[in-house]
């Protein structure tokens, strides 16, 4: 399986990060479907050229946030997307990691219009990509 991912490693955002929040896109626009199998730990750092462990911590990440299941000695499976929303407990991590994001644009100088206003762009974006 080839994945179209790109690695920026002059950015300030770490390569495990940048990994799983683009592994996360690709779930989010039908890319990855759910119950599809990730490239294995070695094949993925091969491909984009990273160190297997920065491969191994997106992972674990992206476990953590319960989107995909290690399935040990068998790989990372993407866990089935639920019909009845996010959980309790899912909101409130997707709002400890938009909390700071916001607050940082309103540090740019940005207002309450301005941030709706690239939410829904990036939220058409997404779903653009899902077509």
């Amino acid at each position: 399986m080839k994945l179209f991912i790109q690695i920026e490693p002059t950015s300030e955002i770490p390569i495990y990060t940048q990994l799983a929040n683009q592994l996360i896109e690709l779930i989010a626009t039908g890319t990855l479907q759910p119950s599809e199998a990730l490239p294995s730990v070695r094949s993925l750092a091969a491909d984009l050229g990273v160190n297997m462990h920065t491969v191994n911590k997106a992972y674990h990440e992206l476990e953590r946030k319960n989107i995909i299941q290690i399935i040990p000695k068998s790989g990372a499976v993407i866990n089935s997307i639920s019909n009845t929303g996010p959980s309790v407990s899912q909101v409130e991590l997707i709002k400890q990691f938009m909390k700071p994001l916001i607050a940082e644009s309103i540090v740019y100088g940005m207002d309450e219009k301005q941030i709706l206003s690239m939410a829904t762009s990036i939220i058409s974006d997404i779903r653009r990509e899902e077509e």
